[in-house]
C-alpha cells in the first residue's frame, strides 16, 4: 500500500528511488507518455507517445475494464520502446478526488501530520478510513495565528485501480500525483510567473474537465467536472449515424465519407454549449469565493484544446483571452523527433509534461 501519494507544485515526494521515471497521463480516450532528460540547466525531450484507447475502458476516472487496460498499457510501452520501468500517474474526478483550501491554527507540519485525519473529517464526504490524504501548508493569513492549508482526499479504491493497472503492465508506479498539479507543474517551467495575475489552467480530456487557477503562481482553487470531449463524439455520433471512430476523426478535423466538415462543425459547436455553461460555473464559483478577483488569462490544455475554435468559444464566453497551452515552450526537442506531430499533439500531453518532471529529492 502506498501511503503518502500525492505531490504539490514545488512539494514533490518521491516514494521510491528511481531517477528515470516516465510521465504517464491514464485518459478515457488516450494512454500520454513523456519522459524527460535534464540537460544544461533545462530539459530535453526523450520520449513522446500517444495511444488510443478503445471507449468504455474507464468511465468518470474509473477503471471498468482493467484486463483490456493492462493490454492497452503492454501495447504502448512495446509500441514506444519504453525502457524505463518507473511511472509518475495521475488521478482526477470529482466523485474521487477531493482538493480544498482550509484555514487551520498555525502549527508545524509534524503537528498536521498527526491532526490531519481530525482536520479532514469535516471536508471530506466520505468515510475518512476510506480515503488517502495529503496536504500542503500555503502560508500563513493575515489573521494572526492562521495559516492556509491545501487538502487533498482520494478514494483509496481509486488509487489502488491504478497501481494495480500499471504493475500488471510491467512499470512500477512510483508516484501517485492528481491531474491538476501536474498541469501546475508544467506551467511552472514553460510560462513566465507574474504576480498580478490570476492564470486559469483548464484541461479538458473526454471525460473530465480539469480547472486551476493559479495567483501569482501559487494554487488557489481547483475543480474537476465530469464532463468532457465525449459530448462532442456522442453529438456526431448520433447526428450522422457513425461510429466512435469515425466521430473522432471529425473532430480533429479530418474528413469522413457523407459528412462535410462544415455540417460536423455546427455539431461540434452545439455540443459544446454544456462544456461552457460549466466552465462559466466554475469561473463564477471561484469570483465568489475570492472577492469577485477576476480571471487575466485562461491556458487550455487537453484534446479540447485541438477542436476548431474551442479555445475562441472559451473566450467569447467568459470575456477572457484564452490560449492554447504549449507544454513543450521550454523544452528542447531533439531532430530525431517529427517536431511538427510534437506540436500538434502538445496540448494533450500538459499532464504527462507535468508528471515527467518528476524527480528525487524535490521538495
Amino acid at each position: 500500500m502506498l501511503d503518502k501519494i500525492f505531490l504539490f507544485w514545488y512539494s514533490l515526494v518521491m516514494l521510491f528511488s528511481g531517477k528515470d521515471s516516465i510521465g504517464l497521463d491514464i485518459g478515457s480516450s488516450y494512454i500520454k507518455a513523456v519522459k524527460l532528460k535534464e540537460a544544461k540547466g533545462s530539459y530535453e525531450l526523450d520520449l513522446c507517445h500517444l495511444h488510443t484507447l478503445p471507449p468504455e475502458l474507464i468511465v468518470d476516472g474509473s477503471i471498468i475494464d482493467s484486463l483490456r487496460l493492462v493490454d492497452s498499457l503492454k501495447e504502448m510501452i512495446k509500441t514506444a520502446g519504453i525502457k524505463t520501468k518507473d511511472a509518475a500517474i495521475s488521478i482526477s474526478g470529482h466523485s474521487s478526488v477531493i482538493i480544498k483550501r482550509i484555514s487551520l491554527p498555525e502549527m508545524s507540519e509534524e503537528e498536521l501530520s498527526e491532526s490531519i485525519k481530525f482536520e479532514a473529517e469535516q471536508y471530506v464526504p466520505f468515510d475518512i478510513d476510506d480515503v488517502n490524504l495529503d496536504f500542503q501548508i500555503i502560508g500563513p493569513k493575515d489573521e494572526p495565528g492562521q495559516m492556509d492549508v491545501v487538502l487533498v482526499a482520494v478514494k483509496k479504491d481509486i488509487v489502488n485501480e491504478y497501481i494495480q493497472v500499471v504493475k500488471e503492465a510491467g512499470l512500477s508506479p512510483i508516484i501517485v500525483d492528481i491531474d491538476s498539479f501536474a498541469l501546475e507543474n508544467m506551467y511552472g517551467i514553460n510560462y513566465e510567473i507574474e504576480s498580478g495575475k490570476n492564470i486559469a489552467l483548464l484541461n479538458i480530456g473526454a471525460s473530465t474537465i480539469n480547472l486551476s487557477i493559479l495567483k501569482g503562481g501559487t494554487s488557489v482553487f481547483t475543480r474537476d467536472s465530469s464532463l468532457g470531449s465525449n459530448l462532442h463524439s456522442e453529438a456526431l455520433q448520433r447526428e450522422f449515424n457513425i461510429t466512435y471512430e469515425l466521430a473522432e476523426k471529425l473532430k480533429r478535423g479530418e474528413p469522413v465519407e457523407n459528412v462535410t466538415l462544415e455540417d460536423a462543425n455546427a455539431i461540434i459547436e452545439s455540443a459544446s454549449e454544456e462544456i461552457l455553461s460549466e466552465i462559466s460555473r466554475s469561473f463564477d464559483y471561484y469570483r465568489s469565493t475570492t472577492a469577485y478577483e477576476d480571471i487575466s488569462e485562461v491556458i487550455l490544455s487537453g484534446g479540447c484544446a485541438l477542436i476548431k475554435n474551442f479555445a475562441s468559444m472559451i473566450a467569447e464566453r467568459s470575456g477572457i483571452e484564452t490560449k492554447i497551452a504549449e507544454p513543450f515552450r521550454n523544452i528542447k526537442i531533439p531532430k530525431r523527433f517529427d517536431v511538427s506531430y510534437i506540436e500538434e499533439i502538445a496540448p494533450m500531453m500538459a499532464v504527462a509534461v507535468g508528471l515527467a518532471l518528476r524527480k528525487q529529492g524535490d521538495r
